[in-house]
């Protein structure tokens, strides 16, 4: 079957997230000592702490990176003095600190090239566990949608986001690959729903998962050839 439907890992995949997180953290500081002083000046250690004590309590919480950042914020507040209703206020204008930064992203270079070329041809469609909001980064119009684990209230490599995908497509699996750089969460999580996956390794790690990817690149650009190739297989 011909491939119809590309989805596309986020975080790490059509970006460096690594730079994009520490300004996201470090904005969040920044925002805290300004407005919070007393829980500015804690250690980073104390709020991933009480997150940790949140996640123990709920593991639900790991697919809603969003609500579980506002509690852990909240309670840390809370911690030092303040009251509920202004705990809730301080958490929300630090969250918002953060994530106005984590939309701070500077896209790999074949990556808008990459996207324009592919949407001509293919419907695309997102699937991260991420927070990044491909509207506030301008990316939008390729996407025939974007599906991340907050909203469907689970993650990759559960197969759901994947089957989820597929019926937003309109697609069978045997009709769609995914590309992501993560092993278990993309690659094995992709294959497990009977989809194709592609294992996007920049750094040219060496594979540590169980199932093998359909293909491997090391840069964005490489995409068209390995459909080209898939397309003229069948």
């Amino acid at each position: 079957m011909s491939i119809q439907l590309i989805t596309f890992d986020l975080d790490d995949t059509l970006w460096d997230n690594r730079p994009v997180i520490e300004g996201a953290e470090s904005a969040m500081r920044d925002w805290l000592m300004e407005h919070t002083p007393a829980l500015g000046t804690l250690p980073v250690e104390h709020l991933w702490a009480i997150r940790g004590e949140i996640l123990a309590a709920e593991p639900g919480l790991k697919h809603r990176l969003s609500e579980l950042r506002r509690r852990t914020l909240r309670r840390a507040l809370e911690g030092v003095g303040y009251s509920v209703a202004d705990s809730i206020d301080l958490a929300e204008g630090a969250f918002q600190a953060m994530l106005q930064a984590r939309h701070r992203i500077t896209f790999f270079p074949d990556t808008v090239p990459t996207l324009e070329r592919l949407a001509i041809r293919y419907s695309l469609g997102v699937i991260t566990n991420g927070n990044a909001d491909v509207r506030r980064l301008g990316l939008a119009d390729y996407f025939k949608f974007a599906l991340c684990a907050e909203e469907l209230g689970i993650g990759k490599p559960d197969p759901e986001p994947f089957l989820e995908a597929l019926k937003r497509g309109g697609v069978s699996a045997g009709e769609a690959v995914h590309i992501g750089d993560h092993p278990a969460d993309d690659i094995e999580g992709a294959r497990r729903a009977g989809l194709r996956a592609i294992w996007f390794n920049p750094l040219g790690k060496e594979w540590s998962g169980e199932r093998l990817p359909d293909a491997e690149i090391a840069s964005l650009r490489e995409l068209p050839e390995v459909l080209a190739r898939w397309a003229r297989w069948h």
